[in-house]
Order: C-alpha cells, then structure tokens, then sequence
C-alpha cells in the first residue's frame, strides 16, 4: 500500500462516510445508521477496508470527550444540581425496571445468573451519544427536556461506572476489594469537582480572562483543560466522559463558554463519525446467528417498553406528558456503556463470548432503530425532513 495506514483509513472512513450519507439522506434514515452500516461494510468482517477496529475505536472515544465537555459548558452548576436531585427516583426506578427485565430474557435463553446479571445491567442505560447527538442545541441548552435528559444520562452514567469498578473487581487479585474501590470512587467525585472549581477560579480564570483576546489561546486552553480533567479523572478511577463533563460546568460561567462550544463543534462532530464507524466496524458477523434470537428479542423489549417506562416514571414525577413522552422515545435504546461492559465482562471471564455478542448486537440493533425513530418523529440537527431540523 502506497499509503501510510492510519492515513488511508482516515480517507476512506470520510469518503465512505459522505457516500453513506449521501444514501441515507435520499432514503429518509439517520446519519448515525449510516454510520454504523459503514463501519460493518468496510470493517474486518466486512470487506477488510479497515482492519484495525479498536485502533479506530480508541481514536473515536475523543468524541464523546468533547460532546461532554461541550454539555458541560451550557449547564449552570445550581441548575444541574437541581435536576439531578429531581430525577434520581427515575432513574433507579427505570434502572430496576429494565435490569430484571433483561436478566429475565438471559435467563430464559438458558444464560448463567452472572451472564443474566450484566446482561440485565447492561440493559438499563440509556446512549448518552445518541440520546445527545439527536438532540437540537437550543433545547440541549435552554430548554427543561435537555435539562431532564442530561440529569438521568449523568446518573445512568455514574451507576455504569460503579458496575464497571464491580466487574474490574471481581476480576483483579483478591487483595483488592471491589468494596474499596467503591468507597474511593464516592471519594473521588466530590474531590476532582473540588480541585476543577479551584483551578478553574483562581488559575484558568485569570489566564483566559488576561488572553481572552487572542482566539488560538483560548482554543488550545480549553482544549487542554477538557482534556487534562478527563485523564485526571481516569486516574481517580472515574472516567474520561466524566471529568470532561465537571471541566465544562466549571466554565460554563465564563463569558466565554459560547465561543468555546462553537470552536469545538467541529472537532467533535469529526470524532463522533469515528465513534459510530468503530461500533460498526468492531462487530463480528460470524457470531449474529448465534445471538440473533436472544438479542432481536432483547432490543425488542428495549425499545417497546423503554420510551412508556421512562414517560410514566416522569410523569409521575411532576414532568408534563407530552414532554416526557418525547424524553421516553430519546432515552429508548442501549448504550455505549453496555458496550464496554460486555467487552469487559468478557476480558475479565465473567461472561462468555455468546453473553457478550448478544449484549453487543442487541444495543446495535437499539442505535439503529432508536435514532430511526427519532429522527421521523422528533425535532433533531439532522431531521430528513425540514419541518423536524432543528439545529
């Protein structure tokens, strides 16, 4: 190959990816489909275009980086507080729901009770990319839906993360106590939005305050404080998703924060087609018919339960109804943690490798039908129909 790898990937992921879309856009389906379709055609076990998944993958997780750190900068600190206070009974009451409603399916296909466990609890969360992704910026921004959707996506998050440090746990030496682990992470969370609130007052402040009118400054600092809380949060056990998320927040008072979001708005739509392409790419067809019962039946019940749960859960707590059935159907599918889980489920031996495609394939099925329905039925930035676009 006259090219140098990485290169010729890049090139024919975003050649692809304007083909793909091209078809998507004449045939009324969503982008993100598109995508992942990409990904499965031109990925190793499709046509072997690109046969480094993982490379890509790793590549492609700067993506949701930047979409949390871009959420971050339109949330009010008080504001979230508020609405994470108000819908934490959603979320677990959603979260027990929809655990034993997938453990019960693993079960039934004959799936050990561990296997059940976290295919159950991979079941319960909700994409933060697509749920995001498809939602249009003034109601991300300004609006009580965005507000609402982000607060039980941030809690779904911080539960994934607990199964995860579980899961890692039960895996390690066993001088390591997962209950330990735990403590640390309860530990951790107050400490890291305490350091980025005084960093962000006394340090980055000052500079972007004495800087403010040089642009590329402004650029690089937001950039390198996104990326240095995300890996400082890593090493605290939390997540990159997460420390992203608090450097936003704590910016999100600066004058400057809708400069800052409109600079990376670019950068992070690039990412994300990565991301989507990688989903597709790093699935083995080999092992669909294997699955394929389990995980139809599944991302069935997924889809037809989530939207009137999530709905019935909010309207009970005092949201409208129209409202929350629109915030039901965007919260209607899988999620990338559910991907991570069964990859590192797996790796750990905790589950097979029948239990962990049938997680993989059930929340590919959820992306694409969930955004498909989205996209027809709800305002987002890349509607097919004018009507629907909202940007």
């Amino acid at each position: 190959m006259l090219h140098e790898p990485i290169v010729f990937t890049i090139f024919i992921i975003f050649a692809g990816a304007a083909v793909f879309a091209t078809l998507a856009l004449y045939a009324r389906q969503s982008l993100l489909v598109a995508y992942i379709l990409l990904g499965v055609a031109l990925g190793p076990w499709g046509f072997g275009l690109v046969s480094d998944a993982k490379l890509i993958g790793d590549i492609a997780s700067f993506g949701i980086v930047f979409l949390l750190f871009l959420l971050g900068l339109n949330l009010q600190p008080q504001e979230l507080l508020r609405m994470v206070k108000k819908t934490t009974l959603v979320t677990i009451g959603s979260t027990l729901i929809f655990a034993v409603l997938g453990g019960g399916i693993a079960l039934a296909f004959g799936f050990t009770p561990l296997e059940a466990l976290l295919i159950g609890g991979a079941a319960t969360f909700s994409s933060t990319i697509v749920g995001l992704k498809l939602l249009p910026t003034t109601v991300l921004h300004h609006q009580r839906m965005g507000e609402v959707i982000i607060s039980i996506l941030l809690l779904q998050d911080l539960v994934a993360i607990v199964l995860l440090v579980v899961l890692q746990g039960a895996g390690a030496a066993a001088d390591n106590s997962p209950l330990l682990d735990i403590l640390w992470l309860l530990a951790a969370l107050p400490m890291l939005v305490a350091f980025a609130w005084a960093f962000e007052r006394w340090v980055l402040f000052r500079l972007i305050r004495r800087f403010d009118k040089i642009g590329e400054y402004i650029f690089l600092a937001a950039l390198g404080w996104c990326l240095g809380m995300a890996e400082l949060a890593m090493m605290m056990g939390l997540s990159h998703e997460i420390g992203a998320f608090i450097a936003g927040v704590t910016l999100a008072s600066s004058p400057i924060a809708l400069y800052i979001a409109e600079s990376l708005k670019p950068l992070r739509d690039f990412f994300l087609v990565l991301f989507f392409f990688s989903l597709g790419a790093g699935f083995d067809l080999g092992m669909v018919m294997e699955v394929a019962v389990p995980a139809v039946l599944l991302a069935a019940v997924m889809l037809a339960l989530k939207p009137p749960v999530f709905r019935m859960l909010l309207v009970h707590s005092g949201e409208a109804r129209n409202r929350s059935h629109e915030i039901g159907f965007r919260l209607g599918q899988m999620s990338e943690f559910s991907l991570l889980l069964a990859v590192l489920a797996v790796q750990h031996g905790a589950i097979g490798e029948q239990a962990s495609y049938l997680i993989q394939l059930a929340t590919l099925l959820t992306f694409l039908v969930s955004s498909y329905l989205v996209v027809m039925r709800f305002p987002t930035p890349i509607a097919v129909r004018d009507e629907l676009r909202r940007d």
